[in-house]
């Protein structure tokens, strides 16, 4: 890396993020010829190798994660189902980077994004300032949790807590839990929490929608398609599963014939001691969990003004619509797994031809 003035390094791309979208985005640099240190760097703000699977709690065994797909060029293989997952595929990431030689640089914050000098973005991070012909942006948005508001929130006296800090079922034994949200971690919530509280209650904004029979290849591409469409409009992306829906098997099937999955519209306030509706209905509670969901952690590029009238940064492909050095990966409908290997190639591909000067296509 050369050094640009007293604050810089240049180099041809920087990847912000190392869970499954930003090392696969790397290995396809390197596998196209692209030198780590010389040519690109990897960026993690995580403290350890394992992206944002590193933190999820320890109730989830390996055996129970559904569509956790390999990174490109390793089979994650022989994994023992009953160790958390947590554990299983941070070991595999990090033998992953050994493996590919891919160095990522962490414990590592990237702060902002800024237009530089001779066409290049500044990349700002508590390690440096590097100066990139690309941008390579993974950050995921397990960073970003999203907590409903509510009147009364602040007046709660029990305990509130995001999927982002479930510690497990155990710690709610004997409390009474309201769980919000319709989505898929709100339903394992429940279902693991169940058996230790006192009580539970399920709210929703909108009545969930179960899916029955298995999650075809046509039934994927639908949905990712309907998620594809809301960037290239320049709209938030919602999650494929929003789409998708919830699948019906046999645990969701005892769970709801068991009462554990009795869903209510959400509540309208929030009282010291619980959560109450207009109409009367008041459900005393110690914890409120919101299994609410993320939001992209885009935030330092907030300075590049790429944000839509719509909320959201316009996409095509991986590549943002206002500024072709840029991409997104593991955003919108790369946001699963697999979506995130193949959005990997794909920017990189991009970038390649960019870097050439030749003609974008998606």
């Amino acid at each position: 890396m050369n050094n640009i003035g007293v604050a810089a390094c240049e180099v041809d791309v920087v990847v912000t993020g190392a869970g499954q979208a930003g090392l696969s985005s790397a290995f396809h640099l390197r596998r196209t010829g692209f030198e780590p240190e010389r040519d690109f760097v990897v960026l993690d703000h995580a403290p350890r190798p394992g992206g944002a699977w590193q933190f999820r709690w320890p109730s989830l065994r390996y055996g129970k994660v559904h569509g956790m797909h390999a990174l490109p060029g390793m089979e994650l293989r022989d994994a023992d189902p009953a160790r958390p997952s947590a554990e299983v595929i941070a070991e595999y990431f990090d033998t992953y980077e050994r493996t590919f030689d891919l160095r990522v640089r962490r414990p590592v914050d990237v702060t902002a994004v800024r237009e530089g000098e001779g066409g290049r973005l500044l990349v700002e991070t508590s390690d440096g300032t590097w100066a990139t012909r690309a941008l390579i942006n993974a950050t995921g948005t397990w960073d970003r949790p999203f907590w409903p508001r509510y009147p009364g929130q602040e007046s709660f006296g029990g305990r509130q807590l995001h999927t982002a800090q479930y510690p497990g079922p155990e710690e709610f034994a004997g409390q009474r839990v309201v769980v919000v949200g319709g989505g898929a971690s709100g339903t394992q919530h429940l279902m693991e929490i169940a058996p230790y509280a006192a009580a539970t209650t399920w709210v929703t904004r909108r009545p969930p929608v179960f899916r029955e029979g298995p999650f075809s290849e046509d039934v994927g591409r639908a949905a990712v398609a309907m998620v594809a469409e809301r960037v290239r409009q320049g709209l938030p992306p919602r999650s494929v599963v929003s789409v998708t829906g919830l699948p019906l098997n046999d645990a969701v099937r005892q769970a709801i014939a068991d009462g554990i999955l009795d869903r209510l519209p959400v509540f309208d306030r929030i009282t010291p001691d619980g959560v109450e509706w207009d109409d009367g209905r008041r459900v005393a509670a110690d914890v409120i969990l919101w299994a609410t969901g993320f939001r992209a952690a885009i935030d330092h590029l907030a300075p590049l003004r790429l944000r839509a009238p719509g909320g959201g940064i316009r996409v095509e492909g991986t590549r943002v619509v206002a500024d072709p050095r840029i991409h997104l990966v593991g955003y919108g409908p790369s946001a699963s797994t697999i979506g995130a290997n193949r959005a990997g190639r794909a920017a990189v591909r991009d970038i390649r031809r960019l870097l050439a000067g030749e003609p974008l296509t998606v």
